[in-house]
């Protein structure tokens, strides 16, 4: 279970104070993957990020009672100095897996060739989006973490592979997603909650959701 308990997290922008959450609280089970309605600019990713505990609330308490993702395309752990297969062994040591086993998986998924063994810098965005991707699968989590879904890559055989992992991987575990279109989350949700002025409304279903969210796009 994740638990956002009267959470509040603004931001000075040096005209005036952008408030993301103000005592909001959500809760989400393991087993009910849930997607979170806004607009672009409401604090999507900064909502994703407190989740994951990247960035730490101003008021309130975030409770964490499983293993959650960094979010999806998260490359904070990552060195960029460092090889894919030094990152990718790095990674598994932090959390406690198999080196071995991590290495070859991202190897595997991200079909690199020899650019796995070169530093990561070196890599186009897409060859960094796939292998970011691929250590996020490779790990084993409770809960997923996607920031407005899949990293975009042009590569038809790593989103084939991607997506199969990916959706052997929803049939245990739960999935949030923050998107800003209603379409993006049906892959993944079963019920949603819709994040505006600062408050996060939960629903049952996406249908719900959806409803409010629309009302309030075309007020």
């Amino acid at each position: 279970m994740i638990e956002l308990d009267n959470v509040s997290k603004s931001f000075w922008t040096g005209a005036q104070r952008k408030v993301i959450l103000d005592r909001a609280s959500l809760r989400i089970e393991l087993g009910n993957s849930v997607g979170i309605l806004a607009p672009n600019g409401t604090g999507k990713t900064t909502l994703i990020n407190m989740i994951a505990g990247l960035e730490k609330p101003d008021e309130g308490e975030i409770r964490r009672a499983c293993r959650v993702s960094f979010p999806l395309g998260f490359m904070g752990g990552v060195v960029h100095r460092h090889s894919g297969t030094e990152n990718a062994r790095y990674i598994a040591r932090l959390y406690g897996l198999d080196p071995d086993y991590v290495e070859a998986f991202a190897r595997w998924l991200t079909d690199i060739d020899e650019y796995f063994d070169m530093p990561v810098g070196t890599y186009s965005q897409g060859m960094r989006s796939r292998f970011c991707f691929a250590l996020m699968l490779a790990l084993d989590f409770d809960v997923y973490l996607i920031d407005e879904g899949m990293p975009h890559t042009t590569d038809v055989e790593f989103n084939r592979k991607a997506g199969a992992v990916l959706r052997e991987r929803l049939k245990d575990t739960t999935v949030v997603i923050v998107s800003h279109q209603a379409q993006t989350l049906e892959k993944f949700a079963r019920s949603a909650a819709v994040m505006k002025g600062g408050r996060i409304y939960q629903f049952d279903t996406l249908e719900e959701a959806k409803a409010l969210y629309d009302y309030e796009a075309q007020g």
